[in-house]
C-alpha cells in the first residue's frame, strides 16, 4: 500500500509541467515502491515496525521527488508517518487537524538555539504510563524534510508551530548519510533525525531499524548508480 510520502510524491508529480530530473542521479526506470532501478529493488526488505510514536514530515516543494530523499524510508518503517508539502502562504487543513488531535503531543524537532528558551525541551516521555488518571499522549515528531537552508526558513515562517515545544537533539555521533553532502558532520538526513527521536521516545527497535535501513538503502542506491 502507498504510504504518506509516496502519495505526496504522486500529487506533486501530477502538478509538474515537466518530468523531474534528479541532479547527479541515474536516468533509468525506477520501481514505484522504493525509487530504485528494478534490478536493485529493495521492496522485499521493507521493515515496518509497530510504534507508539509518530512522525509528521513537512516537506519542501521538490523533496518528495528526489530519489535520495530519506523521509520515504521513515514512512516505510513507521506506520504513523504523515507527510505534508510546506508552503509559506497556505497550510493544509489536514495538518492543522493533526496538530490538534488529542491523541498526539507534537514536538517540533529543531536546534534549540533558534527557539525561545521556554519552548525548548531535551527529551520526551518514554512510556505510556497514565498520569493523573489519563493516558499519556503519544509523541508526534515534526521534522522539516528539506535542505538546511530551507529548513531554517520553514521553521521561521510556520506560525502555526509557534505554540508547540521544540525538541532539541543532542547527538553524539556524526552523520552517516552519503547520498548528499552538506559539508557538515552535524547535519543529519531525515531518517537519522527520526531514528534519534525514536530512541528518545523509547522506541529502540524503530531506532535500530531506521539506522540499518538507511545503510541498506544507501548500498542499493550506490550500487545501482555505479553499476
Amino acid at each position: 500500500m502507498p504510504h504518506a510520502v509516496s502519495l505526496l510524491r504522486a500529487a506533486r508529480l501530477a502538478r509538474s509541467a515537466k518530468p523531474f530530473l534528479a541532479r547527479g542521479g541515474f536516468k533509468r526506470e525506477r520501481c514505484a515502491g522504493c525509487r530504485l532501478v528494478p534490478s536493485h529493488c529493495m521492496c522485499a526488505v521493507r521493515p515496518p515496525v509497530a510504534t507508539r510514536a509518530g512522525v509528521c514530515l513537512l516537506m519542501a516543494d521538490i523533496e518528495p521527488l528526489k530519489p535520495t530523499n530519506t523521509g520515504w524510508l521513515v514512512a516505510d518503517v513507521v506506520a504513523d508517518t504523515f507527510a505534508f508539502g510546506w508552503a509559506r502562504t497556505e497550510t493544509d487543513p489536514a495538518l492543522l487537524a493533526l496538530l490538534d488531535d488529542p491523541q498526539w503531543q507534537p514536538y517540533v524537532v529543531f536546534p534549540g538555539q533558534y527557539a525561545a528558551p521556554e519552548r525548548v525541551v531535551l527529551g520526551v516521555p518514554a512510556s505510556p504510563d497514565a498520569a493523573g488518571g489519563r493516558v499519556a499522549k503519544r509523541p508526534l515528531f515534526i521534522l522539516f524534510d528539506a535542505t538546511w537552508a530551507e529548513a531554517r526558513k520553514m521553521f521561521r515562517r510556520s506560525p502555526y508551530l509557534d505554540r508547540l515545544p521544540v525538541l532539541s537533539l543532542q547527538p553524539e555521533q556524526i552523520t552517516q548519510y552519503k547520498l548528499r553532502n552538506s559539508g557538515r558532520g552535524d547535519h543529519f538526513c531525515t531518517s537519522e533525525v527520526a531514528a534519534m527521536c525514536m530512541d528518545l521516545a523509547g522506541e529502540h527497535a524503530a531506532q535500530q531499524t531506521l539506522d540499518a535501513y538507511l545503510g541498506v538503502f544507501t548500498h542499493h542506491y550506490l550500487c545501482a548508480k555505479n553499476q
